[in-house]
């Protein structure tokens, strides 16, 4: 039946699709047959004629794989042996020094308290006291007990401040 319009006619069947795939070797054959065969009578039964995409064979030089990206847009993605064309490095700016930081930690002294936050009337003061280790040595070497030396320490707590409710 399709051999009238292609000598070369090639045909497969999907079984388990209940289909018929027929190949003409070109275009023109295949317009034909499913001008002349469409809704045509087989066995009692009406067939549907469908054009699909042709089948071409695979190119040897292409292939299926994922190239990589143009060597233009490389340098993004990781460095380059060698910075990109126009790169110019930049220069670094000075640190940032904050002198009275430096001052502030230069004169915390062991032995004394330094309040860091000064009372108000609606919050308590923070003050730090610094720990001294030659008192500690000092009394290693005069053969205190350890007891001595490490007490547990207590901590102080600190008054909360009166408030006025009006």
């Amino acid at each position: 039946m399709f051999r009238e319009f292609d000598q070369d006619v090639t045909v497969q069947y999907f079984k388990s699709f209940r289909r018929v795939r027929v190949n003409f070797s070109s275009s023109s054959n295949a317009a034909c047959a499913r001008i002349q065969l469409h809704q045509a009578t087989v066995c009692d039964r009406f067939i549907n004629c469908y054009f699909a995409q042709p089948i071409t064979p695979k190119d040897a030089a292409k292939d299926d794989f994922l190239h990589p990206p143009a060597p233009v847009k490389q340098f993004l993605i990781s460095p380059p042996a060698s910075p990109p064309v126009g790169w110019e490095p930049v220069d670094e700016a000075e640190p940032v020094i904050n002198y009275d930081l430096l001052a502030a930690i230069a004169n915390l002294t062991p032995g004394e308290a330094h309040e860091l936050h000064p009372p108000s009337e609606t919050q308590p003061g923070i003050v730090v006291h610094i720990c001294e280790e030659e008192e500690k040595a000092k009394l290693q070497i005069s053969g205190c007990p350890p007891q001595a030396i490490d007490p547990k320490p207590k901590i102080v707590h600190t008054r909360c401040p009166e408030r006025d409710t009006h």
